[in-house]
């Protein structure tokens, strides 16, 4: 919007300065979401792809559409449903009969953000098309490989009061979401807030708002990320985490080492974004429900006791002991400060 230009012109190119300026540019339409924005930056920064779950009318598709045009991204949506073919997502040759030959229809997963709204309501069969996107930026279309456009996230909405005509994310498919977020109900302060905006400006969409960053913008801050530094102390109290879910009596399959990895990208993104050369064990503890509650496989007991991933993630974090990293395991370099903690 026009009072951000100036901001825009500024080009942030920090990892904290660029989540601050998306975070202010969202805000022009949505109240709220701090949370959900700071973990789609943290995604974006990481390579990961962010699950959002949440009632219908919360704005899961909007804030993904404002993330996308905030951060100067290609922004596509698939609705999904049981009829989506997998086609309909990577993409197919197609005979051209003018042409006399056939031609790539790429489909609309090749673009930076893809929303899979619904993801549950697809097969299982199409929600596996996602599967090599996720892992490894590329399809194959008919036995040809393609690659992404990269930077490449996927924000997959569900729905979680609908049991009819969906279809479940089995394991494999969540473990590749480095998150899983739930957007709950605004309080009633910002419900106001954001009626009166509404009423105001009552055709205020995500167009309206100005792209804040670049694509290689994000691209340069990825590699600032990598030179975030953790402290042993600090992957010891991310490992005793993961650990617990796999020894924890409520759960039958823990968390993988595909978690324990985007667990410590996770850290030292967030670490960047609050403008530290360090991560703390609050980084670790800030994110672990929404790096692990999702990945877990409860034993049948728990489940049928209505035990939630979420309570046992909750436990783990309250019975793990946090490490006191107030003196670093290595001497900081000249000019760089320890860790107050």
């Amino acid at each position: 919007m026009t009072e951000n230009n100036q901001m825009s012109d500024k080009k942030p190119n920090t990892p904290q300065a660029i989540h601050e300026a998306v975070e202010t540019e969202v805000k022009n339409v949505l109240i709220g979401n701090e949370e959900a924005i700071e973990q789609l930056t943290i995604a974006v920064l990481t390579n990961g792809h962010l699950l959002l779950e949440g009632v219908p009318g919360v704005a899961k598709t909007t804030l993904a559409n404002l993330f996308a045009q905030a951060t100067g991204l290609d922004y596509r949506r698939i609705q999904m449903t049981p009829d989506v073919l997998p086609a309909d997502i990577t993409g197919a040759h197609v005979y051209r009969e003018n042409l006399g030959e056939f031609e790539l229809r790429r489909g609309p997963i090749f673009t930076n953000v893809i929303v899979a709204d619904e993801i549950n309501r697809a097969t299982p069969k199409t929600q596996s098309a996602f599967l090599e996107a996720m892992a490894e930026k590329h399809v194959t279309i008919e036995g040809k490989t393609f690659e992404l456009p990269d930077p490449f996230m996927v924000v997959a909405t569900q729905n979680p009061i609908e049991m009819e005509g969906v279809f479940e994310l089995p394991e494999a498919q969540r473990d590749r979401f480095q998150f899983k977020l739930t957007l709950e109900l605004p309080d009633r302060s910002d419900e106001a807030a954001l009626l009166e905006r509404f009423d105001a400006e009552p055709q205020l969409e995500p167009a309206d708002i100005d792209p804040v960053v670049s694509p290689d913008l994000l691209l340069a801050a990825q590699e600032v990320i990598g030179d975030v530094h953790v402290a042993g102390p600090v992957k010891e109290y991310l490992l005793d985490l993961v650990a617990e879910t796999r020894d924890h009596p409520d759960v039958a399959h823990g968390a993988s080492p595909r978690a324990s990895l985007t667990f410590l990208n996770g850290a030292k993104a967030r670490a960047a974004i609050h403008g530290r050369e360090y991560a703390v064990p609050d980084d670790v503890k800030a994110l672990a429900q929404s790096v692990l509650a999702h990945r877990l496989v409860l034993s049948t007991e728990a489940d049928l006791t209505d035990v939630s991933p979420e309570a046992v993630v909750s436990d783990i974090v309250d019975n793990v002991e946090v490490p006191d990293i107030s003196r670093r395991e290595e001497t900081p370099s000249a000019g760089e400060a320890s860790p107050d903690v």
